[in-house]
């Protein structure tokens, strides 16, 4: 998805006095420190066409979007050179695409605004230390550009004079375009000038070209064209404005869909915050942990709530059951009851070991039903069973609320795995919740 945002207003900008002679090379370096707070305005607005199969046949669908993003953002120390971490606090979040006629919502729930954001070599990761997300709002904030990286990137490596030009980093160019890799063409930046820009002396830059390489959605080619100006006294760049155009090509190179977009980006330092600072900062965990990293799973439609790690997928939700894929072919099969379908543990242990001894051998209870909660009632057994391939562990677990209402569990642990994958079922029968709808 490109990044495109809403056209400025007309600004004033005059030339430069004295102070600074255009002819002076300039060291347009940015650092960023563990101790200022930097305030993000971004908005963006797209709109395009895109080709799509149905039914075999081919479907043209329209698509506009446009968000508005503000945040307080501070870096992290970190104690792994392949790593990079800020923390940001959301003051605002509203994001809304019409795709195909079908309205789309990108939320960040409030109780959960304030995100460390890691980024390294495998992509980037948002947690909160405030409480568990929903997968839909990591989505929903990956791609925003990570400033860390992004900027440093975007700026020249040495000083430079007036009318100089300079290669953008591919770091910068996967930051603004998603791309996962790029396979040709490139971004060149080009110092224009200095100018006085609300009594503050700035360098203006340019920014242009084209790229070409695959993202999430397949091939595809960006074409950027825009405006930056970096603060000359704060040392930071300050403003970004870009036009784009993303391509998405066929295997022939034939252009399927085209989607146009604008993208602003606004900097500044940030009033003091209450949330960001020191004080606060210290009465919360700033790194990844398996409890503030766990997703929030929260079906309302289904009446299924949960928590589990980030090695498991959402699978299918078919009525009223619901599948989770784990790694080696690991998985959990939840189902919502009734209080006419629930059964006991003991039932539910017959059930299984019959089921299981259709596909397998050496079926063995290596725990008998036993109550590990009582509010709800919690009833957990564990069968051990051999099948042609390999020997398994498979773990049950029945929950039932005060209204006889609840849940059964059934999961499928390789033998090799059962130490590590565990404590990732232990998580989802503490965190769960199921009432019939």
């Amino acid at each position: 998805m490109i990044r495109v945002s809403l056209v400025i207003s007309s600004i004033l900008i005059t030339l430069a006095g004295n102070s600074l002679r255009a002819s002076d090379p300039l060291e347009l370096n940015e650092s960023f420190n563990t101790s200022t707070v930097v305030r993000v305005e971004q908005e963006t607005e797209l709109s395009g066409r895109l080709t799509l199969k149905r039914d075999g046949k081919p479907e043209t669908i329209t698509l506009t979007g446009r968000g508005t993003l503000s945040y307080d953002e501070r870096v992290l120390a970190s104690d792994d050179p392949e790593t990079q971490s800020v923390i940001r606090h959301y003051r605002t979040f509203n994001v809304r695409r019409t795709m195909g006629g079908q309205n789309q919502i990108a939320e960040l729930r409030p109780e959960v605004r304030r995100l460390v954001v890691i980024r390294s070599a495998r992509g980037k990761s948002p947690f909160s230390p405030d409480g568990p997300l929903l997968w839909s709002e990591i989505d929903a904030v990956r791609t925003d550009p990570f400033l860390p990286v992004f900027i440093p990137a975007l700026l020249p490596k040495k000083p430079v004079s007036v009318n100089a030009t300079w290669s953008v980093n591919t770091e910068a160019v996967t930051e603004l375009t998603d791309l996962e890799k790029v396979e040709s063409g490139g971004l060149t930046m080009k110092f224009l000038g200095i100018v006085t820009l609300n009594g503050r002396q700035q360098a203006r830059l340019s920014l242009s070209g084209s790229v070409r390489g695959v993202d999430e959605n397949g091939r595809c080619r960006h074409t950027l064209d825009g405006t930056a100006y970096f603060d000359l006294k704060d040392n930071r760049l300050v403003y970004v404005s870009l036009k784009g155009t993303h391509e998405l090509l066929d295997g022939s190179g034939r252009t399927t869909g085209t989607i146009e977009g604008r993208f602003r980006i606004t900097r500044s330092t940030a009033p003091e915050s209450a949330t960001l600072s020191d004080t606060a900062l210290e009465k919360i965990t700033t790194k990844p942990t398996a409890e503030n990293s766990a997703l929030l799973y929260d079906n309302r439609e289904l009446g299924l709530k949960f928590l589990y790690s980030r090695r498991w997928r959402v699978g299918a939700v078919q009525g009223r059951q619901l599948t989770l894929d784990g790694p080696n072919n690991a998985g959990i099969l939840i189902t919502v009851e009734s209080a006419k379908s629930l059964p006991t543990a003991g039932d539910y242990l017959t059930e299984s070991q019959r089921v299981l001894q259709k596909s397998a051998t050496d079926v063995v209870v290596l725990q008998q039903p036993k109550r590990i909660a009582t509010s709800p009632a919690l009833d957990r057994f564990t069968l051990s069973a051999k099948t042609r391939d390999e020997r398994i562990q498979m773990d049950y677990a029945v929950l039932m609320n005060s209204d006889g209402t609840g849940a059964t569990v059934a999961a499928r642990l390789p033998a090799d795995d059962t130490t590590a994958l565990t404590p990732d079922l232990n998580q989802i029968l503490k965190s769960i919740s199921a009432i019939k709808k």
